[in-house]
């Protein structure tokens, strides 16, 4: 009785463990490098009916409601390059909520900066441990660089829970959306970014500016490299001018909530 005992245990565990793979395998890997038709004149970016199907497939976002002048700010944290403390300054003066989606690097090489955002009441967002493309790493290995990251912001914070994802490179699959799901992500994508990340190709605040209010437009998600020079120091203006438009800013967690409260059956 107890070998047939062990023989079934192994077997459930067998089971337990295949589990994933077999509800993965139901979805394409095939990978996505997203992208969209950028913003005009106050029109909201588009990607298209196809991703957008998708996306809504798997509980992710990328913009917010077309009709409310919101904004959502998020930034994008793989390395310290002295420019995120300058950042947090305007964000602390202007009352305005972000989220900072970080890397394992990040996490020990600008832990004090880390629990500074928490401690001003900003969100921090997984951007996995090692930047990878999770269209070619295993579901084991996608839950490991995302359980990395929540465990050492944990022990950075505090916080017990991190909710959003943005998928390194830009780079994602149904495959990886569905096994971050059901680590307890939502991916989030973007619709208003530039080529802002070239530290060696910096030309001013007045690009990162212009790139920004060209684009803008309501229920934007904007996404910003906090190693640039040119956002840090356009930051203050963006916002201001953007308040003065008409705009507000909200948290991602704002943004969830009226997504929720408009399809309840969705989370």
């Amino acid at each position: 009785m107890k070998m047939l005992y062990k023989i079934l245990l192994a077997i459930n565990l067998l089971l337990l463990m295949a589990l994933p793979a077999a509800v993965h395998a139901d979805y394409s890997n095939s990978a996505m490098h997203w992208g969209f038709k950028k913003g005009r004149n106050g029109k909201q970016a588009d990607a298209g009916k196809p991703i957008e199907n998708i996306i809504a497939k798997h509980g992710a976002v990328y913009k917010g409601d077309p009709n409310k002048k919101e904004i959502y700010l998020t930034f994008d944290n793989g390395y310290e390059n002295g420019y995120t403390e300058q950042i947090l300054d305007v964000l602390k003066k202007e009352k305005v909520p972000a989220t900072f989606f970080v890397t394992g690097h990040y996490l020990e090489s600008a832990s004090e900066i880390v629990e500074r955002m928490v401690y001003e009441g900003h969100i921090i967002g997984n951007h996995s441990w090692h930047h990878p493309d999770m269209t070619k790493i295993s579901d084991e290995k996608i839950k490991k660089e995302l359980e990395m990251v929540r465990e050492e912001t944990e022990n950075l914070t505090g916080k017990k829970h991190m909710s959003y994802l943005r998928p390194p490179r830009g780079i994602f699959s149904e495959r990886t959306m569905a096994v971050a799901k059901e680590a307890g992500y939502t991916h989030i994508f973007w619709s208003l970014a530039f080529v802002d990340w070239n530290t060696d190709q910096q030309k001013g605040w007045r690009y990162s500016y212009d790139k920004i209010m060209s684009q803008i437009h309501p229920g934007a998600i904007l996404l910003l490299h906090t190693v640039s020079k040119d956002n840090a120091d356009a930051l203050e203006k963006v916002i201001r001018d953007l308040k003065t438009e008409g705009y507000t800013f909200k948290s991602l967690d704002d943004l969830m909530m009226s997504q929720s409260v408009k399809d309840p059956m969705l989370y």
